[in-house]
C-alpha cells in the first residue's frame, strides 16, 4: 500500500550514501528533516530548491549527526543565510566546538564539513512544522542522541534509523563497548505505542505496516543479542559498503589502508576477527560483500554494486 503522506509534506528518498529528506511546506513556514550526505550536497539543494520554487528554507532539523543525515547542512546554510539549524541536544557543546571525533566523523572515516546550530530538539516537545504539529521523542539506540518525530493527526512517523520497512541502522553504541540493545528494544517499544499509519524511514521508501516492520526489527534485534559477534561483522560491512558508496572503487591495498586508518573498523576487528590480521578481515569482508552483490572485484579492485 502506498504511503499518504500528510498535506504539505514531500520525501526525497535518496540513495544509501544519503539519508532521505523530509520538505515540509505550509502557510506556518518551510522545513527540511536531515539534508543528506556532503558528497550529494549539490543535489540536495537542486532538489529543495526545485520543491521551494523560490520559497527560502526556514528551518533545518536533524534526526541524529551521522554524516549521511546531516553533511548537508554547510551548503543549506550557505543557501539560506536566515536557516535555523535544530540539532538533538546530546551532541550540541561537540557541534559548537566542531570535536569530528566525538561526532563520530573521524572513527568512521566519514565526511562532514563544519556547521553551526541555532537550538536544540528536546525530547517530550513539540514543533510546528509547516502548519502541523509535530511531537519529539527521544529515540537511542542505533545513536545515543537520536530522535524521531511524530505527526498524532495523520500519525505519520519520521523513524530516521530507529525503524526502517526491514530493520534499523547499526548500534553504533555497541562498537564503543556500550550496552545499547535494550535502547533498540526501547524505542521499538516506543514506536509501538505512538502506532503510526505512516513511516518515513531514513533510508528506503515510506511504508504503512509498522506492525510487520516492527516485528521484523524485533526478530532481527533479537539475532543480535544472541549473537553479538553477527552485529559485529554487520557493522564492519556497512562501514566499508559506505565508503565504496563514497568513492565508488577503489583498488584493494587502499581500501585495506583505509580500514587500518579507521578506529571503527579496528574496534570491530578486535572483537570479531581475533586470529586473522586486518589484511585478512578485510579480504574476507570485500568477498562477502561480492557475493550478496553488494561489490565487485576486478583485476585487484574494488568497486561499489
Amino acid at each position: 500500500m502506498a504511503a499518504n503522506l500528510p498535506a504539505g509534506v514531500t520525501v526525497f528518498e535518496r540513495g544509501w550514501l544519503s539519508s532521505n529528506n523530509i520538505l515540509i511546506q505550509g502557510e506556518g513556514g518551510t522545513a527540511l528533516i536531515d539534508s543528506g550526505y556532503c558528497t550529494h550536497a549539490e543535489q540536495t539543494l537542486a532538489l529543495v530548491d526545485s520543491a521551494l520554487q523560490g520559497r527560502p528554507l526556514d528551518l533545518l532539523l536533524n534526526t541524529h549527526l551521522h554524516s549521511d543525515h546531516c553533511g548537508g547542512n554547510a551548503a543549506l546554510q550557505a543557501r539560506h543565510p536566515a536557516l535555523q539549524t535544530h540539532i538533538p541536544p546530546g551532541h550540541a557543546d561537540y557541534v559548537r566546538v566542531w570535536d569530528a571525533h566525538a561526532l563520530s566523523y573521524t572513527p568512521t572515516g566519514q565526511q562532514c564539513p563544519r556547521f553551526h546550530l541555532n537550538a536544540t530538539l528536546q525530547p517530550g516537545t513539540e514543533m510546528l512544522l509547516g502548519d502541523l504539529h509535530w511531537q519529539v521523542h527521544a529515540a537511542p539506540g542505533h545513536d545515543p542522541h537520536s530522535v524521531i518525530l511524530f505527526e498524532p493527526r495523520s500519525r505519520t512517523l519520521v523513524s530516521a534509523d530507529a525503524l526502517w520497512e526491514k530493520g534499523f541502522g547499526v548500534v553504533f553504541p555497541e562498537l564503543d563497548g556500550d550496552d545499547a540493545f535494550d535502547e533498540v528494544a526501547a524505542t521499538l517499544d516506543v514506536i509501538e505505542r505512538l502506532n503510526p499509519a505512516t513511516v518515513i524511514p531514513g533510508h528506503g521508501a515510506p511504508f504503512t505496516d509498522a506492525p510487520q516492520a516492527i516485528a521484523y526489527a524485533r526478530q532481527r534485534l533479537n539475532g543480535f543479542v544472541q549473537n553479538p559477534a553477527k552485529h559485529l561483522q554487520y557493522a564492519a560491512k556497512v562501514l566499508l559498503k559506505f565508503k565504496l558508496l563514497e568513492a565508488r572503487h577503489l583498488p584493494l591495498p587502499a581500501l585495506i589502508a583505509w580500514a587500518r586508518n579507521t578506529s571503527y573498523f579496528n574496534h570491530t576487528f578486535e572483537k570479531h576477527f581475533a586470529g586473522a590480521t586486518l589484511e585478512e578481515a578485510t579480504q574476507q569482508l570485500v568477498h562477502d560483500l561480492v557475493r550478496s552483490g553488494a561489490a565487485t572485484l576486478q583485476d585487484g579492485v574494488v568497486f561499489d554494486a
